[in-house]
């Protein structure tokens, strides 16, 4: 399994010389797997456009692409790249791509799709060369073929995102791209005239519960890859129900999980290199964090499994 990195970003692409050591792209993950050849694709933010173009050597010496893009959920950040993917204008490619159901009755293909509509896009999604599948999934474990086991776990974010965990060959890849910890959201004050004891109590073990079902998720993984947008200082200042982690606290959930790397991601568009490489010294340190390798992910950067 060899994982490579075309976009870390959060929120929103940062081109520019401030962000050119770890890369100014929104996500997007390519993972390929041997034995059979297989791509697969995580998240279509604006890395994907460096990928597709990539790819577009690939069609030409070895035929037609066979893709597969995982989405963690529709927000904009996360599928904004689809329209300028190249494949999809390429005869002959299949896509399937997967996903939530991310706006109630709204069903994937209108809210990937719908980027492909004249008001936003010169082409029109039924205009694209490619045969698309989209496919909603829900959280549970899914029989992907030729020994690739996906399992599915809801986050924690304002819209439904799902965190995966890919296993193939006894080896365990887990994502979780944009989420937070869950926390109890009923009053804990007793001197608040909203404050309900059995609430209270119950809301911090549903919780408790819910972290270490992401723990149990996480579990032995070879590789996590988790948002790590703000500090904690920054999260718990001003950014509790927005979605996204502290360094510190996905760095504490794989320890937790025994995983055995953790992968820093979706940084925010307003990091600066200089920035991440003074957290990569504060929070990266061997002897901090026992038998867990931490490292900030760059664009461009591989990792083999």
């Amino acid at each position: 399994m060899n994982i490579k990195f075309w976009g870390v970003r959060g929120s929103i692409p940062c081109p520019g010389p401030d962000t050119i050591k770890y890369g100014g792209n929104t996500a997007c993950i390519e993972i390929s797997l041997k034995n059979p050849d297989r791509l697969i694709i995580l998240d279509a933010g604006s890395g994907i456009r460096e990928l597709g173009n990539a790819l577009m050597g690939r069609i030409l010496s070895e035929g037609p692409l066979n893709l597969e893009i995982f989405l963690s959920h529709t927000h904009w950040d996360h599928i904004m790249g689809f329209p300028f993917f190249t494949p999809l204008y390429i005869p002959g490619t299949t896509v399937k791509v997967y996903g939530p159901v991310s706006c109630g009755s709204s069903p994937l293909e209108n809210v990937v799709g719908g980027q492909l509509t004249y008001e936003y896009f010169p082409v029109r999604q039924t205009e694209l060369a490619a045969e698309i599948t989209y496919i909603e999934l829900q959280e549970g474990c899914y029989d992907l073929g030729n020994g690739v086991i996906l399992k599915v776990q809801y986050l924690n974010h304002p819209l439904l995102c799902l965190g995966y965990r890919f296993e193939y060959h006894d080896k365990v890849l887990c994502t979780a791209f944009d989420t937070e910890p869950f926390r109890n959201i009923f009053c804990n004050d007793p001197e608040d005239a909203s404050y309900d004891a059995n609430m209270a109590l119950e809301g911090e073990e549903v919780a408790q519960q819910e972290n270490q079902r992401l723990e149990a998720f996480y579990r032995n993984a070879d590789l996590l890859i988790h948002d790590a947008q703000y500090t904690s200082q920054e999260y718990s200042s001003s950014k509790i129900g927005w979605g996204h982690s502290s360094a510190e606290h996905a760095i504490e959930t794989a320890q937790k999980a025994n995983a055995k790397r953790l992968a820093l991601f979706h940084h925010d568009p307003m990091r600066t290199d200089k920035e991440i490489d003074a957290l990569s010294a504060q929070f990266c340190k061997n002897t901090a964090n026992g038998k867990l390798g931490v490292f900030f992910a760059r664009e461009g950067m591989e990792i083999s499994l």
